[in-house]
């Protein structure tokens, strides 16, 4: 009997572990996609760390006939890696079209292409607001490339200075230069959602290596794009990298020395920091906030009302959140603002942040009723688009509540008594006085 219960304490241990450990790594179902299994080991450090991380990586040709994203309405992977930039025609029911709704539903996209770049993921770019050169293009640098390229000027150098200023995206600054050697991009400058998280000197082009050059370049200086991402507005995560060698072995262990005189050595580029933050921000394992409770009630109260009432004194507090290491924390910023909406703010604060990230505001709501709404919008570069709206109702004074004597109305009541007054003493004047006059001519 001891030995059963023995058992069943087992069972319930290994269930409840096996519960943890699903929830624990929900979320990272990854599909990578490649050209050829050779990429498997050009690329094992990346995906080493990858797994490491504890994400559950499924290996596919690009062209196999049985991928698919979708299975009875339900999403088969929370992550899609597209190491496979010649690809033609992805296998199965897996087109741009699926992967955009992918990207649509939620899912997070990394995309590295080359020089050999296909068709679909030139399409995909374009869905995305990043526009790929034409293939067998790459960027070329005469003055800022590797000292090792002596031939083409194709294996760029790119400085820390050309990589975005947000940690959130690229981790802890980058120090080393970065070692690139693809296609250009460009991006779309209306497209408020994409971000160029590293971009080429600006004595970079992108244009055939081998042909001269007789028309203006598709990207020119700094507006040639290296590495690019969108945040959707429903904060689905793509990148973009026109380099598949920037996540190689070769290029993460690789010394780098730029061509510009006095430039210095260093044993080993930053490619494999960059990559891996890069990586974390794209699947969601950086820069995610979510809102907790919102409060709001009159100070001095505990429960919201039915409806507050113009020039109420209210309170608001809001929790918020942030992803860091699989566990959700505090977010801590100075920065964030609530506002009190109808058809326009009337009212718009920051708000204190207290120890637990609790973020508050204390305010008196205008002089003026209707429906409203507390809102509170917070868009950070790097950072997941963050939305709460509580709605509710003001209405105007009751009879009973305005006051019965106005100081500033003095003025007003002393004119009407001092009316009322004269009235009285007219009228007493008019009813005794009497015209002694017509009584000695009668």
């Amino acid at each position: 009997m001891a030995a059963l219960h023995t058992c069943r304490f087992a069972g319930f241990c290994l269930l409840f572990l096996l519960s943890f450990l699903h929830s624990s790594f929900a979320g990272q179902r990854t599909l990578v996609l490649l050209d050829n299994a050779n990429t498997k080991e050009t690329h094992s450090i990346f995906f080493s760390s990858l797994k490491a991380k504890g994400y559950e990586l499924t290996f596919r040709t690009a062209d196999d006939a049985s991928l698919a994203l979708v299975k009875y309405g339900e999403f088969l992977y929370d992550n899609l890696v597209i190491f496979s930039p010649s690809v033609e025609e992805f296998g199965g029911s897996l087109n741009v079209r699926a992967i955009t709704d992918f990207i649509d539903g939620g899912g997070n996209v990394l995309v590295a292409a080359s020089s050999a770049i296909g068709d679909p993921l030139r399409e995909l770019g374009s869905e995305c607001g990043v526009e790929f050169d034409e293939e067998k293009t790459a960027v070329i640098d005469h003055i800022s490339h590797d000292v090792s390229d002596l031939d083409q000027h194709t294996l760029v150098v790119a400085e820390p200075s050309n990589v975005i200023k947000a940690d959130t995206v690229t981790g802890k600054t980058v120090t080393s230069p970065l070692l690139f050697k693809g296609v250009g991009m460009t991006t779309d400058v209306d497209n408020p959602l994409v971000l160029e998280v590293v971009t080429a000197s600006s004595t970079a082009y992108s244009y055939y290596p081998d042909v001269k050059i007789t028309e203006y370049p598709h990207a020119v200086g700094k507006s040639t794009v290296l590495v690019a991402a969108l945040q959707a507005r429903n904060n689905a995560r793509v990148v973009f990298s026109g380099s598949l060698d920037f996540f190689s072995d070769e290029f993460f262990q690789r010394s780098v020395q730029s061509s510009k005189a006095g430039s210095k050595k260093f044993d080993k580029s930053g490619n494999q920091d960059l990559a891996l933050a890069v990586t974390d921000w794209v699947f969601k394992q950086r820069g995610v906030l979510r809102v907790g409770e919102v409060k709001h009630h009159k100070v001095g109260e505990d429960n919201p009302p039915a409806a507050y009432t113009i020039e109420d004194n209210v309170f608001y507090s809001i929790q918020i959140e942030e992803m860091i290491g699989n566990k959700w924390q505090p977010y801590q910023a100075s920065d964030v603002q609530m506002e009190f909406f109808r058809i326009d703010p009337f009212i718009r604060t920051t708000l204190n942040r207290t120890r637990d990230g609790l973020f508050t505001a204390h305010f008196k709501l205008p002089d003026v009723y209707g429906v409203f709404q507390f809102k509170v919008e917070y868009n950070r570069v790097g950072y997941s688009y963050l939305s709460s709206k509580t709605q509710v109702s003001v209405r105007p004074k009751q009879h009973t509540q305005y006051e019965r004597f106005i100081p500033s109305a003095y003025p007003y009541y002393a004119s009407a008594f001092s009316m009322m007054l004269g009235v009285f003493v007219f009228a007493i004047v008019f009813l005794h006085h009497r015209d002694d006059g017509k009584v000695k001519a009668e």
